[in-house]
């Protein structure tokens, strides 16, 4: 456990539970969780930030997981098989990472949110209900596969930002389900990638155990209850909560760009 006192060790518990929530609903808890430890941890190498967050987030997307999978109606096969997919993706992307420019993917990202909120915005109905009925159609699966799966994972392992966000709109777009069936698919392919680098940090020794338990047990919390959140009140709330985390990342973006 590193020397932080106890006031910044209770706020760190607080900001693990309520991005356990946001990631959870509609993805994007990093947001939350990452500034907040390189806040309260500011002599910390970033390896050791992004290892110990990896530790924190699984426990959240796994309980969340384990909610959805309870009452919601996913598919629990093309889940996995797009987690692993998304699981190869993100290798090859941090295999990749170091020779870009976060510099230049940061406007790129933020035209792309941009033009996200504009659809979700503009298209109420997106995700209310199912776009289709009976079961998904293997081209649709393979297009989730290869499309989601290996094309998000691989921008999760280049830059990350928005990746949970990204996948409960491609799910909802590729397979036809809801937004509440989609953030429950993004749930299991986030525990897929999120255990992938876990496994490559933990081999790294770049992983703070002892507080990475401390905080993973506030974020499991808050994965549940945001889960079971999501499952009550249904796509209306999901997607309120989309929009939020959307215009939350690409402020968060821009001041990364232009001010930080």
């Amino acid at each position: 456990m590193p020397d932080i006192s106890l006031t910044t060790l209770l706020l760190l518990c607080l900001t693990a539970a309520a991005a356990g929530w946001i990631d959870a609903v509609v993805g994007g808890g990093g947001l939350l969780m990452l500034p907040a430890l390189l806040v309260g941890l500011p002599h910390l190498q970033p390896a050791f930030i992004l290892g110990t967050n990896k530790a924190v987030a699984i426990c959240g997307t796994t309980g969340a997981a384990v909610t959805y999978t309870r009452k919601a109606p996913l598919d629990l096969g093309i889940a996995v098989r797009i987690g692993v997919a998304a699981a190869i993706g993100s290798l090859a992307g941090a295999y990749l990472a170091s020779g870009i420019d976060s510099g230049v993917l940061r406007p790129l990202i933020m035209v792309v949110l941009l033009m996200v909120l504009a659809f979700v915005l503009l298209r109420p109905t997106f995700g209310a209900a199912p776009a289709l009925t009976g079961p998904v159609s293997r081209h649709r699966v393979l297009a989730a596969v290869l499309g989601v799966g290996l094309g998000i994972g691989f921008y999760d392992g280049l830059i990350g930002p928005g990746t949970g966000t990204f996948l409960v709109l491609a799910l909802a777009a590729t397979l036809g389900t809801d937004l509440v069936t989609s953030s429950a698919t993004a749930k299991v392919v986030n525990v897929c990638t999120n255990l992938g680098a876990l496994v490559t940090f933990g081999l790294q020794g770049t992983v703070l155990w002892r507080l990475a338990a401390v905080l993973a047990c506030f974020n499991l919390v808050g994965g549940m209850v945001g889960a079971r959140m999501a499952l009550k009140r249904g796509s209306g709330f999901v997607r309120g909560v989309l929009v939020v985390v959307v215009v939350s990342l690409v402020c968060k973006l821009g001041y990364d760009q232009w001010v930080a």
